[in-house]
């Protein structure tokens, strides 16, 4: 508990030290004022991707599937890397031309068009769901203080928005991307501590895989229950994993990172960062993932995403025991400051129209959201696998189509890209009810059909005017 406590101690150090740097403006508060060091932003933007997802409903999944759910990392970070090709450099061009600190309208005024009304409801689809997500992530620490201490999961949850208000709403996002960097470290080295003494205490890599191969089906490399057999089904399997890793371009708190960056330049820098961290971090899951089935086989029949905490504790002393729990802990408060201060700055930048500019306010609306999610998180028990898959593919399948078109140097008018929004969201949601997204995720068909919709309906960036006759001021090309 003492060490548990340490951690939790120095990461709101580390958040309430960034306020010596903040100054009293919007662009601060929201984007750290265009200064933040790529080694910064990448593992910032990782730690935030990663979440408590990674820790309670990856290694949750892994447990039920087995080695099949390696996919999952494969089509994620390759869908990730290839979407980061075209997108992220050019996003980080367009904040800097347009002047805006929210990840909304940075894309409306992606093209040199106004989209007003688009934004406003990019605003308000975005506040839903990343409030969920939000939500998802204080649940996640609710239920990892009760695999490990016994702890109600509302405890955990309340202890979490209390430490993400006290930095976040003070420091913003540079409080929050400074707590990440440390908060990164200590969640590869709890993943790794745990995976070397659960593979030690079974004898070895032999002896491990030879109880693993005595589960049926546990090592089987391709999952057995695809919608479609044979090679199709295993192709949209893996395809639909691309298209949740690509899903990252329209998360808002993972993206505003790289919108922060000090130059366009440092570009490849923070990817780099990004994604060796990414790979390291998602491979040390799944194995741990992998050894909670031999160590604890009955928890199928209780709750899975427990199966972290729990294993911690039957494997590690006390004090081993508490850097675990502040791994999980900082997974989830890397993700669930980044979402409120999202949410903040939708509802101030997009929804006030940039009337708020006052610091005070903006930290009020982050304080508001921070509770917000609290009394969501304490009100139902839904899978925080579940809730993040829906609030992420839903975010991807609203902002993705646009960005995507724009970034490939085409341009749509507003009502057009209101449908492809309100359009890639209705896919997503509809395939979701017809419970076709375990076979292959809802982001695939949701980016897919408005992106090509799109595509077609639009023109090249400076032919002719934009919508309503406006002369069209493009912002620069990609790779200038």
């Amino acid at each position: 508990m003492f060490v548990f406590l340490l951690c939790l101690a120095a990461f709101v150090a580390i958040g309430l030290a960034s306020v010596r740097k903040a100054k009293a403006s919007k662009k601060d508060y929201y984007l750290a004022s265009s200064s933040v060091h790529p080694a910064f932003a990448g593992l910032s933007a990782v730690a935030t991707n990663n979440s408590g997802y990674m820790f309670i409903g990856v290694i949750g999944f892994t447990y039920a599937t087995g080695l099949a759910a390696i996919w999952l990392m494969i089509g994620w970070i390759l869908g990730d890397f290839l979407a980061s090709l075209f997108i992220h450099r050019r996003l980080r061009e367009v904040t800097e031309v347009s002047g805006q600190v929210s990840f909304a309208a940075v894309v409306a005024k992606w093209s040199g068009q106004d989209f007003g009304l688009w934004r406003k409801i990019a605003a308000v689809i975005a506040v839903i769901f990343l409030g969920a997500y939000a939500a998802a992530q204080i649940a996640a620490g609710g239920k990892a203080l009760q695999g490990v201490l016994g702890w109600t999961p509302q405890s955990g949850a309340i202890i979490s928005a209390i430490l993400i208000l006290a930095y976040s709403a003070f420091g913003g996002i540079r409080a929050s991307i400074w707590t990440d960097a440390a908060q990164s470290i200590v969640m590869v080295f709890a993943m790794s501590l745990l995976l070397f003494v659960a593979v030690a205490g079974r004898g070895g890599l032999d002896a491990t895989h030879a109880e693993m191969a005595a589960i049926p089906g546990f090592l089987n490399l391709f999952p057995d229950d695809l919608l479609f057999p044979g090679f199709l089904g295993m192709a949209l399997f893996v395809l639909g994993w691309m298209a949740a890793g690509l899903s990252v371009i329209g998360q808002p708190h993972v993206m505003v990172r790289f919108m922060a960056l000090k130059e366009a330049d440092d570009m490849a820098a923070a990817r780099g960062w990004y994604y060796g961290y990414f790979t390291l971090f998602y491979l040390l899951a799944t194995g741990v993932g992998m050894m909670s089935r031999l160590y604890l086989p009955d928890l199928a029949a209780l709750d899975p995403e427990l199966a972290l905490p729990t294993m911690a504790v039957e494997l590690l002393p006390p004090v081993l025991v508490g850097v675990i729990l502040a791994g999980i802990f900082a997974a989830t408060m890397s993700t669930a400051d980044s979402l409120v201060l999202a949410c903040s700055a939708a509802i101030t930048s997009d929804l006030a129209e940039n009337r708020i500019q006052r610091p005070w306010i903006m930290k009020s609306v982050t304080a508001a959201v921070t509770l917000l999610a609290l009394g969501f998180a304490l009100s139902g028990s839904r899978s925080v696998f579940s809730l993040v898959i829906l609030a992420w593919s839903t975010l991807a399948c609203a902002f993705g189509p646009l960005m995507i078109i724009q970034a490939l140097g085409r341009r749509v008018n507003q009502p057009i890209a209101i449908g492809l929004m309100l359009g890639g969201v209705g896919i997503a949601l509809w395939w979701r009810m017809m419970g076709w997204e375990g076979q292959v995720y809802e982001g695939l068909p949701g980016i897919l059909v408005p992106t090509l919709v799109g595509f077609a309906l639009s023109r090249p960036v400076g032919a002719g005017r934009a919508a309503g006759g406006a002369p069209e001021t493009a912002a620069p090309a990609p790779g200038s």
